[in-house]
């Protein structure tokens, strides 16, 4: 079987049951064989992060742990400055893995704003693109949206292989209604977050105190950063 490698990127302030049903999607429905969760430095699209570093990377590797197949991967994190796909994508390719082996994974909400990113369209050549309908926009809207590429979009599941480049898969998944900024604002309220992530991450943030405060989180030192266990190597 050949190697496809997804990747779900994003904040992760924190991690929760959004997100990783959003990457099971992608996971089922095109057949990848591994899923990087890769939490990103500093998003140049949205504010700093709450939590540091250190926590959010935890975070992942709590959310991600019993999951066959799936590895928190702190290759954003060892950069400095703000964090671009097209970097990232490039970086995976200085390890030996291919565009086509490639799926980054998003919800369509993110997609629908691809035309704003850095180095679009370019950004398309460097991988699949794996896009998950999220409440309040299903995938099939985006050809519409999107009218330019819908050339490069294929309804999935289908065959990942034999394109003469990349293309956009559309994954059409119920997913929950879920936001990082509605689960920081309940830490702080004191309300429950049970449901919204994963029990483990739930005892991590009430552990720490993670967003019980304006400002509960601060940038990780170096001596904080996440373990070389964390790296992401580049085979399999």
């Amino acid at each position: 079987m050949s190697r496809r490698i997804g990747i779900l990127g994003g904040t992760f302030d924190p991690i929760h049951c959004g997100h990783l049903e959003t990457g099971s999607a992608a996971e089922t429905a095109l057949r990848l064989t591994r899923v990087y969760v890769m939490p990103s430095n500093m998003p140049w699209h949205r504010r700093p992060p709450k939590a540091s570093v250190f926590h959010r990377f935890a975070m992942v590797s709590l959310a991600v742990a019993g999951r066959k197949g799936w590895r928190a991967a702190d290759l954003e994190l060892r950069g400095d400055g703000e964090s671009y796909t097209f970097r990232t994508l490039q970086k995976l390719h200085g390890r030996g893995y291919t565009p086509d082996e490639l799926f980054f994974i998003l919800g369509a909400d993110a997609f629908r704003d691809i035309e704003s990113w850095r180095h679009f369209p370019a950004v398309l050549e460097y991988a699949h693109f794996a896009v998950v309908s999220r409440p309040g926009l299903s995938v099939t809207e985006l050809r519409q949206r999107l009218a330019t590429l819908a050339d490069r979009m294929i309804t999935a599941p289908a065959e990942t292989t034999g394109h003469a480049s990349p293309r956009i898969f559309l994954i059409d998944a119920v997913t929950p209604s879920i936001s990082a900024t509605e689960i920081r604002e309940r830490c702080q309220r004191k309300e429950s977050i049970a449901g919204l992530v994963p029990d483990l991450v739930s005892q991590h943030i009430e552990q720490h105190g993670l967003y019980t405060s304006p400002t509960p989180g601060r940038r990780a030192s170096d001596a904080e950063r996440p373990a070389a266990a964390g790296r992401l190597h580049g085979q399999d």
